[in-house]
């Protein structure tokens, strides 16, 4: 990481997603609607603010995690957070949310783009991105069935098998 880099990561890595003024604050909403604990929240939150960092100095297109993008359609739900004081007033630079049109071509794309994304963040990092946060591209694109589920209504019982 070069000076002008490392500034912005400085900038960006201090960055704070919680209000202090809210009771129920960015991360206690990530945990819940994602059935994360707090500290995996708090570290999905860090892997973010990494992928941000990385999209701000890659000169090529990158794809987050699931776990990373969870935390970034939060984010962009805080359109004033997201669009003036972390994109304009942070990054410098306004970042686009591009989800996928579909397809086999749209998935070998982003699976190449996932795997050069973990490729960059080690080179930028100098460490492997974590594993938890940032599974295998085979893991990354393989459970991609989700649903927005109220568990106040309904009771969500986890497979006890894998389906093939």
């Amino acid at each position: 990481m070069n000076a002008e880099e490392n500034q912005l990561w400085q900038k960006v890595k201090s960055f704070q997603l919680d209000d202090p003024t809210s009771s129920y604050s960015f991360t206690d909403r990530l945990c819940r609607e994602n059935g994360w604990n707090y500290q995996f929240a708090l570290r999905a939150i860090l892997e973010y603010k990494r992928f941000m960092f990385l999209v701000c100095v890659s000169t090529s297109t990158l794809t987050p995690s699931d776990e990373v993008d969870q935390v970034w359609h939060l984010h962009l739900l805080y359109t004033h957070a997201y669009w003036e004081d972390f994109c304009q007033k942070t990054l410098g630079k306004l970042v686009h949310h591009g989800p996928t049109k579909g397809g086999q071509a749209e998935r070998e794309k982003f699976a190449d783009l996932y795997q050069n994304t973990k490729n960059f963040y080690f080179e930028k990092f100098k460490a492997s991105p974590p594993e938890d946060l940032w599974p295998s591209s085979e893991q990354r694109f393989k459970n991609v069935r989700f649903q927005r589920v109220n568990l106040h209504r309904n009771w969500v019982i986890p497979r006890l098998f894998k389906k093939g």
